[in-house]
């Protein structure tokens, strides 16, 4: 026999598309041609295979060989292609029989000695292979732990080309995957180091329960940062949805962790100033990469020192924040990837940045708003709430007799404010507030009466709010009636919605 075929798969973005991996040996000149638009890495899979054939005992056919990634229209790219070719090729050659590999995917890269190394992506590559209706894959080694999250398949792994021989020829099994580790602690920053900062802390919690987008101004040593990075221990666990795509995600990057586990704590990223548009946003040769965007999904993407970003990396991020994903087009194609993150970022007042606070601060009124304008209006737009978080006192620092609130018990009371919401637009498939569409909140039966939405209506008269503001203060209105554990939000809601959004929260009430 002189063909063969094994099935594969190959991502674009973060879905996968079963591929078919055929070989054909013909008389003529020996070479070897692969077809169906592999990129570099997958071209080079041609000297791979040859040598993990070779230095596996294995006798190389001297023939023409044909390789053919089907469907030929779509692009393929990585190296996880190269188990599937050495085993169609192998069996185009005779050297193994087809039958037991009828129905089953192979996953993995070749080493040049024929052992078989992890590749990035086997997560999503296995969830198609099952929306495909494939029951069965095999997988490298290290990788086994990660396939093993999708339901309904049955996964085996390799350690080498020699084994997957062996187990084709019924010589000898492949290897179940290694068992779970024991889960470890939670483990991350709690709020309960956070010093004062009452309504900085309160901000937060709303932005928690929400899911809405935050920035925080004021000098350094304020705790912007503290406060920031504090944020994903109060959001509640990914559910089994939100996990995968997130597991996804890391898995794509390289990122996920040796154990395999489904990834459940919220995400975070926070990518320096310094970050290229491709490195925020997503990118690179081919068909794109993830971002910090899109790594950021579920979770928290947190830019600090916003205003020394690039004002083009910073304008990228306006579409993606209202549409919740990232469309990367190439000339290859178009590649998609989820990027529902909140938004937190976090700017000093001025250049001079002087933490003892205005009084100590020597640029003049038109440097300091020269460097809070490369935060543009369109993107702040978009940003629900604004805090200036105030230099501390010695008291504030030093004087507490008790630590403050930790993580776990906001996290309880973020957790009911969420479920309450979850309840109230399940119709939608609306997760938080945050995700409600404006007209939806402006109609029968959740329009609130113009008694408490007063101070909007003469605000967007006014023009000191635009339009998109007025849906976004009616979501955090929604958010502080859900922590408070009632129904419908009031005019005391909608008030401090607004002051939360036009950022005068805290001088109010400091």
């Amino acid at each position: 026999m002189s063909y063969a075929r094994v099935l594969c798969v190959g991502l674009v973005g973060v879905a996968g598309h079963l591929v078919e991996v055929e070989a054909d040996l013909s008389t003529g000149l020996p070479a070897v041609v692969l077809t169906g638009l592999p990129d570099t890495a997958l071209n080079e899979a041609r000297d791979r295979v040859r040598a993990a054939v070779v230095n596996s005992g294995r006798e190389w056919p001297n023939r023409r060989i044909t390789v053919n990634l089907l469907p030929a229209a779509l692009p393929k790219h990585g190296s996880g292609f190269d188990l599937a070719i050495a085993a169609a090729l192998l069996a185009g050659a005779g050297e193994l029989p087809s039958a037991p590999l009828d129905g089953v995917v192979l996953l993995g890269e070749l080493g040049l000695d024929g052992a078989v190394r992890p590749v990035r992506g086997v997560l999503p590559m296995v969830a198609a292979a099952a929306r495909a209706g494939i029951t069965r894959v095999v997988v490298p080694l290290d990788n086994a732990r990660e396939a093993t999250v999708v339901p309904g398949v049955t996964v085996r792994a390799v350690d080498s080309l020699q084994r997957l021989v062996e187990y084709v020829r019924g010589t000898g099994p492949l290897l179940d995957p290694p068992p779970a580790p024991p889960a470890p602690p939670p483990a991350g920053p709690d709020l309960a180091d956070v010093a004062g900062q009452l309504i900085a802390r309160y901000a937060l919690e709303i932005a928690a329960a929400g899911g809405h987008h935050l920035a925080l101004f004021g000098p350094p040593g304020a705790g912007k940062t503290m406060l920031a990075e504090r944020l994903p221990s109060i959001l509640p666990e990914l559910d089994d949805e939100a996990a995968l795509e997130v597991t996804a995600l890391q898995s794509i990057a390289g990122l996920l962790p040796p154990d395999g586990r489904l990834v459940r704590r919220p995400p975070f990223q926070a990518p320096h100033h310094s970050a290229s548009l491709a490195a925020l946003v997503g990118g690179g040769t081919g068909l794109g990469r993830p971002g910090a965007l899109s790594l950021a999904h579920r979770g928290v993407l947190f830019l600090d020192e916003v205003p020394e970003m690039a004002r083009a990396t910073l304008q990228a991020l306006r579409q993606p924040l209202e549409s919740g994903r990232v469309v990367l087009s190439r000339a290859r194609g178009t590649t998609e990837y989820p990027a529902r993150a909140q938004l937190v970022v976090a700017a000093n007042p001025c250049p001079c940045a002087s933490p003892a606070g205005d009084h100590a601060c020597g640029c003049s009124p038109a440097v300091r708003r020269r460097y809070l304008g490369r935060l543009s209006g369109p993107l702040l737009d978009r940003v629900d709430i604004k805090i200036t978080v105030l230099p501390l006192t010695a008291v504030q620092l030093m004087g507490a007799s008790e630590p403050a609130e930790p993580s776990a018990a906001v996290a309880a009371r973020v957790a009911r404010a969420r479920s309450a919401a979850a309840a109230r637009w399940s119709a939608g498939g609306w997760r938080v507030n945050a995700e409600v569409p404006g007209p939806h909140l402006r109609r029968p039966p959740w329009r609130l009466p113009v008694r408490d939405t007063r101070i909007l209506h003469q605000a967007l008269d006014r023009g000191t709010l635009s339009a998109r503001g007025f849906d976004r203060i009616l979501r955090l209105a929604w958010t502080i009636c859900d922590l408070d554990g009632r129904d419908r939000p009031n005019a005391g809601d909608v008030g401090e919605a607004y002051q939360l959004r036009m950022g005068e929260l805290l001088e109010r009430t400091a």
